[in-house]
């Protein structure tokens, strides 16, 4: 079965100031208000995609219901008013600049949301990399329930080790007609998109990306002993925003026929394509900070938890010749101001910085019960956030965030070890989702930008 279709994408009229335009995804910057404020300023009265997406920092403030119906104003406005129009049919090659050495390498489809599922256990083709929270879902909800377009920040993956899909496009992007060329606001870098049009060549790309989950090769490619469900696509960015999409594509079909179903705009999903093994891509962690949390509280918490996992907890003040990005340690000796670790072999140590309004300090855990440290570091906080309600959390893209954020009194900032990016599909193959916000795909600005848009 196809994941993919050829989605019929709006873009605004011409002479639209796309810089304005185009804004970061909405679930970015989240704890600081400040960023969007600027946003506004800079967009003023342009046509914006600010206009039509809620910027998650908004999420239960007072005026959200008024920004909803905002939201979906100005949406029926830019359609009916020209501002937003129709290109022909097809695919868009995406072609971005962050400053990188390598420029990022996309293609923006069409996703049937029949062929993707979050649930635990999914063995759908299309799957989340990381446990979705359901809980996020509903206000998201209010958003894309009575929508009329949608806006794509999500990010599928696919492992082409060959590059033998989107990178042979991209040399070759001159044959295809450029529909946009714009650089981004707020240190975003640069952007053009190519159309591909409705024809043999999306044919053979979206048999190309269906080939890579044959089931023969499938098998061979990851060494698996068993059979294990196919796997086309792992979404990489953007996951909570497609759960919402499938979601609302749930509670629509109830009332189609089944050939209404076939065609209904709400089924196909906008999303953007790109290998993992794209050069630019740089898979890195995604960071924690807790905040109305007292520090000593924590520390004794997470002793007790992690001793009654059976593991070893440990935590000091941390010193240069401690600095590890290793997921583990194995035959090494640490030794802080407060505390002596010794590994044995064959032992494993899944480490951590934390960083407090007092400073910063090395935390271990020794012998855990999880495969990756992200996953040890999340159970504990699941816990604790649990039995202290008027704690709350927020997962971090950059180091130095965490740093400023952790600098305010109460809150306790995490940073993690990298997340090497090979073993993503695998992982998700065999062990099911990762923890949730386990992986970033490069920094909040690297994020997608709103750009294409598609009626649903």
């Amino acid at each position: 079965m196809n994941c993919l279709r050829l989605p019929q994408i709006f873009m605004p009229k011409e002479g639209t100031d796309l810089y304005k335009w185009s804004v970061v995804a909405c679930d970015q910057f989240t704890s600081q208000p400040e960023y969007w404020e600027d946003v506004e300023r800079i967009v003023g009265d342009a046509p914006s995609t600010l206009k039509l997406t809620l910027p998650e920092v908004y999420l239960g403030s007072e005026d959200e219901q008024d920004r909803v119906d905002s939201i979906h104003l100005s949406m029926k406005e830019y359609v009916d008013k020209g501002v937003l129009r129709p290109i022909d049919k097809g695919f868009v090659l995406v072609e971005r600049n962050v400053g990188r050495q390598y420029n990022r390498n996309g293609l923006v489809v069409a996703i049937d949301l029949e062929t993707y599922e979050y649930k635990k256990g999914a063995g759908s083709l299309v799957r989340p990399t990381e446990m979705t929270v359901e809980e996020r879902i509903p206000p998201r909800l209010k958003v894309r329930q009575t929508a009329t377009i949608e806006l794509p920040h999500i990010m599928l993956l696919i492992d082409d080790p060959d590059c033998s899909i989107i990178e042979p496009l991209i040399e070759r992007k001159n044959e295809f007609d450029k529909i946009y060329d714009t650089d981004l606001m707020k240190d975003g870098g640069h952007i053009a998109g190519y159309l591909i049009p409705e024809g043999r060549e999306t044919d053979d790309i979206m048999n190309r990306i269906e080939t890579l989950a044959e089931p023969d090769a499938f098998k061979e490619k990851y060494g698996l002993d068993r059979d294990y469900p196919l796997l086309n696509f792992a979404v990489g960015d953007g996951n909570h925003s497609m759960a919402t999409a499938k979601a609302a594509w749930e509670n629509i079909k109830k009332n189609l026929s089944e050939e209404e179903m076939e065609t209904h705009p709400a089924r196909y999903c906008l999303c953007e394509i790109v290998n993992i093994h794209d050069r630019s891509l740089e898979i890195e962690p995604i960071h924690r900070v807790v905040f109305g949390a007292e520090v000593n509280d924590l520390l004794s918490a997470a002793s007790g938890y992690y001793k009654e996992k059976g593991c070893e907890f440990n935590c000091g003040q941390i010193c240069s010749s401690a600095d590890n990005k290793d997921n583990t340690v194995k035959n090494t000796e640490s030794n802080t101001d407060n505390i002596t670790v010794t590994d044995k072999e064959n032992q494993e140590i899944h480490s951590y910085t934390l960083y407090t309004s007092e400073g910063e300090q090395a935390i271990s855990v020794t012998n855990p019960v999880w495969g990756i440290p992200v996953a040890t570091l999340q159970s504990f906080l699941d816990d604790y956030l649990a039995h202290h309600k008027d704690c709350k959390i927020d997962y971090i893209h950059g180091e130095n965030v965490v740093k400023e954020l952790s600098r305010k009194e109460g809150n306790i900032g995490f940073i993690l070890p990298e997340v090497k990016k090979e073993d993503l599909f695998i992982g998700v193959i065999k062990d099911g989702v990762l923890p949730r916000k386990t992986f970033s795909m490069g920094e909040a600005y690297e994020k997608r930008y709103y750009m294409e848009c598609k009626e649903i």
